[in-house]
């Protein structure tokens, strides 16, 4: 039996385009549908959490489909610790991710407890630190099938040394449930930005950003999906172009580049 987005906590942003925002951090989490394979963007902050996320995306999805891609934003453990739940699939992330995971797992492990994960659970994730097998340097285009188009493109560093952003092509599909299809429309665009972009609160510049190259990241953010395109934050509500715009001056100003 298909269920709708809405039932299961989540959010449609467009007919096969779907984002969720995480308890405690508010973190978001996207999932793309194709005919033949499916993205999950971002993976929740602990093995609980990844497996939840999996468990409702089958669910959506229905019986013939499953999850079969996984892009993961940034190296910030609220969105990578829950990979692990997701064995199997194909995982994507910016080039130096990698590098992150195999010398910085026990700094994301401390800064996971520190942010209030309980420890065992921050223990268990770190120990379980998926790595991607696809690093992307530049674009990657991923074909979903039913004319689904998502592009991963590597654009920091800004927040962190390693930014990516997904873009989500001209999305056509069905104002149904993501698993049917009958009646096709079109939407805007839509940028997964990860936390290039908060609308909850102020960006966070943790010891690990690039403020001197943050503001160009969300240039190319705003080259990528255009003035007509929906942008989801890593934290917070959809926002618009000209809020990014907004929040790229913002940050300009705070680091003192241009």
């Amino acid at each position: 039996m298909s269920v709708t987005w809405e039932e299961l906590g989540w959010e449609r942003v467009a007919p096969r385009v779907g984002r969720r925002r995480l308890p405690v951090w508010d973190c978001t989490v996207g999932l793309v549908v194709g005919e033949g394979a499916a993205l999950m963007i971002d993976a929740g902050s602990s093995l609980g959490e990844g497996a939840r996320l999996r468990a409702e995306a089958q669910r959506l999805l229905g019986p013939d489909r499953r999850v079969t891609h996984l892009a993961l934003t940034h190296p910030h453990f609220d969105h990578v610790f829950g990979a692990a739940a997701f064995a199997g699939v194909e995982v994507f992330g910016p080039v130096g991710l990698d590098s992150v995971f195999t010398h910085g797992r026990e700094e994301l492990r401390t800064d996971a407890v520190r942010n209030g994960l309980d420890p065992r659970e921050a223990a268990e994730a770190a120990d379980l630190l998926v790595h991607p097998r696809h690093s992307v340097s530049g674009e990657w285009t991923l074909d979903l099938g039913g004319d689904v188009q998502v592009l991963l493109a590597n654009v920091g560093p800004g927040h962190t040394g390693h930014d990516l952003a997904v873009l989500i092509q001209g999305t056509p599909g069905t104002p149904g449930t993501p698993a049917t299809a009958s009646t096709l429309s079109s939407s805007p665009e839509i940028v997964f930005c990860g936390d290039l972009v908060e609308e909850s609160g102020e960006p966070q510049a943790g010891p690990d950003a690039v403020p001197s190259h943050w503001p160009a990241a969300l240039d190319r953010l705003l080259d990528l999906g255009g003035e007509d395109a929906v942008y989801v934050p890593g934290h917070g509500a959809a926002v618009n172009a000209a809020f990014v715009r907004a929040q790229r001056n913002a940050l300009a100003t705070r680091f003192g580049v241009s």
